[in-house]
């Protein structure tokens, strides 16, 4: 089967004009020149301002009408960007095989149409039929002056993103049957956070579960360690079973809890082994942030710090870190949340639980600290930064060396510090046990896969954070949301500020017995209130 029609914006190949959105205005349709009259005539005017709703009508029409006939080099002649569109629509009838195409428009919004598409996928005597939804937007060309299409793949098919393709065919992989830590099947339908994972665990390790690929639609992303996503199913294959570390109720408890907020994920992780309990995402698109997200963390990263502290010998659980109202570093003042009264006689304990910002900033120029201080603990004691290999596509948090202002804001998680939940679960798992074990979603023998290695902690060190993540669940910022779970317990409030938004992240990260958990809710305020709930329901579900 010939591979889908894959077209990527190299300079040199075609003119591009930036405006609108999408790949940006690609006009070079009917030139706007005068249409045969005599040499002393002028250009003809260009039409500018938004097109009017004659003229998206008129757009919209022509564009869906050479779309449905087939004609991909008409129907990108009504876009801005006429060769990449044209490639794509080819790449429809032909890779696709997507045939017998009807277009109908719905309720224009300004300048976006909605629309439904109904067509038939046939391939080597086999048919289905297909429908979805979309969406195109029109423009104002900026040298034309004509309503246009403004181009984006996602008009072909809101899975579509740039440089990926829809191909009909053998599937890229075989399919899987993906099933929990004890044999329980983990499906899309049961478990819609897992959707992604699933994709990608079944690109990567399809073809060594045992099972025979089939004949499906499917969109082959441009980055290949995204794997596909299947369409439609015309011809089933066998699936091989995979074996995860997940477990069923845990899954389940994490997609329940992050269904009470948008923009939410948590993770769940067994330090005793490093095994991924849960992954679950609430968003309204399909990007993994629980594992591939970077944002700051809040003071859930004062659980580094604190170790950072201690392994330096600048203090400890029982040793001063007052906590003023305001503390100055680098010309750059510093407050905690509003209501944290101050407290000059504070230990480490204290403004841990407190989650105090000013005592950590004012132990920053403590002898012994430098601006590597944190990212060699971060790195060396946590493995954070290092090269993890879960089994899907992760992002593995980065602490880096700052000078200046970002000294002291890196270690209240501001600064240039951006974890993930998987990140920050890890962190606790570490902190609670002593022993980086990078975590994991499947079996590393299955493909010989080199897991990361850090040193881990001092047991003096671990003791004493352990004594103070047990108060801050106890007694501190996190003891209402925690209040609820017994036996060992332990937690991390955290609030990231992030510039232009009125609310800041929130941030929760705890343990209970075995089990580890970190969320963000994005927009949630303080830790204790959005993500808090959230890591307590998954604790709670156990392992």
């Amino acid at each position: 089967m010939r591979r889908g029609v894959k077209v990527t914006l190299v300079g040199g190949v075609f003119a591009v004009m930036v405006g609108g959105a999408g790949y940006g205005a690609y006009n070079v349709v009917n030139g706007v020149t005068g249409g045969g009259g005599s040499s002393g005539a002028g250009p003809r005017a260009v039409k500018t301002g938004p097109p009017t709703s004659g003229e998206i009508g008129e757009t919209t029409k022509k564009f869906f009408a050479a779309w449905a006939a087939g004609d991909a080099e008409q129907a990108g002649q009504y876009t801005n960007n006429a060769e990449v569109a044209s490639k794509i629509l080819t790449g429809y009838r032909e890779d696709a095989h997507l045939t017998k195409v009807k277009l109908t428009p719905g309720k224009t919004t300004g300048t976006i149409v909605p629309f439904s598409v109904e067509a038939t996928v046939s391939y080597k005597g086999k048919a289905k039929p297909l429908a979805y939804d979309s969406e195109l937007t029109v423009v104002r060309g900026e040298t034309t002056g004509r309503a246009l299409v403004d181009w984006d793949p996602s008009v072909i098919h809101p899975d579509l993103k740039r440089d990926d393709t829809l191909e009909t065919g053998e599937a890229a992989a075989p399919p899987i049957q993906a099933v929990d830590r004890n044999g329980q099947v983990l499906d899309k339908k049961d478990y819609p956070s897992l959707g992604p994972v699933l994709d990608q665990l079944r690109a990567k390790y399809g073809d060594k579960a045992g099972g025979t690929p089939g004949v499906e639609l499917y969109v082959q992303h441009a980055d290949e360690n995204a794997g596909t996503k299947t369409l439609l199913t015309l011809a089933k294959g066998k699936a091989g079973q995979l074996r995860t570390t997940l477990s069923a109720s845990a899954q389940r408890a994490a997609e329940k809890a992050v269904a009470r907020h948008a923009d939410s994920s948590v993770v769940a992780v067994q330090p005793s082994s490093g095994e991924v309990l849960a992954v679950a995402n609430h968003r309204q698109d399909e990007f993994n942030a629980a594992f591939e997200g970077t944002m700051a963390p809040g003071s859930t990263m004062k659980i580094v710090s604190a170790a950072m502290l201690i392994d330096k010998g600048v203090t400890k659980a029982s040793g001063p870190a007052p906590c003023p109202d305001s503390a100055v570093w680098q010309s750059n003042r510093i407050n905690n949340l509003p209501g944290l009264a101050p407290d000059e006689g504070a230990t480490l304990s204290d403004s841990f639980a407190r989650s105090c910002n000013t005592a950590f900033v004012k132990l920053v120029d403590e002898d012994g600290i430098t601006d590597a201080s944190l990212t060699e603990e971060a790195q060396n004691r946590f493995g954070l930064g290092l090269d993890w290999k879960v089994g899907v596509r992760t992002t593995d948090g980065s602490v880096p060396a700052s000078g200046g202002p970002d000294r002291a804001q890196n270690m209240i998680g501001q600064g240039k510090v951006q974890l993930n939940p998987l990140n920050m679960a890890s962190v606790t798992a570490t902190a609670m046990t002593g022993a980086f074990r990078q975590p994991v979603i499947v079996d590393p023998g299955l493909d010989d896969r080199e897991l990361a290695q850090a040193r881990g902690l001092p047991a003096s060190t671990v003791q004493q954070l352990r004594q103070m993540m047990n108060r801050t669940a106890v007694s501190g910022t996190g003891a209402r949301a925690m209040s609820g779970l017994s036996g060992s317990i332990g937690a991390k409030t955290g609030s990231a500020e992030v510039t232009g938004q009125e609310k800041p992240d929130s941030w929760f990260t705890g343990y209970r017995e075995d089990v580890a958990a970190a969320a963000v809710v994005q927009k949630g305020g303080h830790g204790g209130d959005a993500a808090g709930p959230i890591v307590a329901a998954v604790l709670a579900a156990g392992s």
